[in-house]
């Protein structure tokens, strides 16, 4: 079995593998990383009142659109990765690329899913095709699309190059989804925290709870990607050199069919 010490040390001078997918910079991230989102359940369930009219439903908001925020953080890096693999073609960019979109397919599946939870009892339905609705629900079949060619049954820089001109469309949806409020009459609330008349001192422990659950949720989105990626380079490492070996057998296997007299053309001995 090929270890991951082995995959390093064959690698070509210059770039080196990392040894496994933790680091003195990883396990920091981790750990403030866990305190944020422990702080964040005590302010969001604990320390903050129910609301007077949506009660403990509101409890919801505090991590909804922090979600929101790292499904589009994870589009933006996705694109601009992907952006960087058809200019320049580098193995980095492509496993950034789908690193992020992993992610960011996890983070558009949770807000789908904790904005239904707030919708029902809401709006009374779990599910309206309202515009920010549908258009979110595109952006996440576009993420799967993505990932989808990225499994196609083809040369690994083939299927990189067709899954990064569909990363490059990753931000353009985003505009979509986060203009469609104001672009067309929807039930989903208009912008709020981006609202220049937003009155910031209305509830001060909402607001700053509100704030900090997005550090927090990026915190963690931002601790995730670090692995991610690191285990997709480790992926393309063992692949290599998977592929570096069975090249060698091949040639072995020639060149001890030469040695026999036994002629070979293409592979078949005639």
């Amino acid at each position: 079995m090929t270890t991951p010490q082995a995959i390093s040390a064959s690698h070509p001078a210059g770039v080196r593998a990392p040894n496994g997918t933790g680091s003195s910079v990883s396990r920091v991230l981790g750990v403030v990383a866990l305190a944020a989102m422990g702080l964040l359940v005590w302010l969001a369930f604990v320390a903050s009142p129910r609301d007077a009219i949506q009660g403990d439903l509101v409890r919801l908001l505090f991590l909804h659109p922090a979600l929101a925020w790292t499904a589009y953080l994870a589009c933006f890096i996705a694109t601009a990765a992907s952006i960087q693999h058809l200019r320049k073609g580098t193995v980095g960019s492509d496993i950034l690329a789908h690193s992020a979109v992993e992610l960011g397919a996890v983070m558009t599946l949770l807000t789908l899913v904790t904005g239904s939870v707030w919708g029902r009892p809401t709006w009374g339905v779990w599910w309206v095709w309202d515009a920010r609705l549908t258009s979110t629900a595109m952006l996440f079949l576009l993420l799967l699309g993505y990932l989808a060619l990225h499994r196609i049954d083809a040369a690994p820089e083939v299927r990189s190059k067709r899954s990064a001109v569909l990363g490059v469309l990753l931000v353009p949806n985003v505009l979509l989804v986060h203009q469609s409020v104001e672009w067309w009459r929807t039930l989903h609330q208009d912008a709020t925290l981006l609202d220049r008349q937003f009155d910031f001192g209305t509830s001060d422990l909402f607001m700053f709870t509100m704030i900090f659950g997005f550090v927090a949720v990026t915190l963690v989105f931002s601790w995730l990607l670090l692995h991610r990626f690191r285990v997709g380079w480790l992926e393309h490492q063992v692949e290599s050199e998977w592929l570096d070996e069975a090249i060698e057998a091949r040639r072995a296997e020639a060149h001890a069919e030469s040695h026999d007299g036994t002629p070979t053309t293409g592979g078949v001995a005639r």
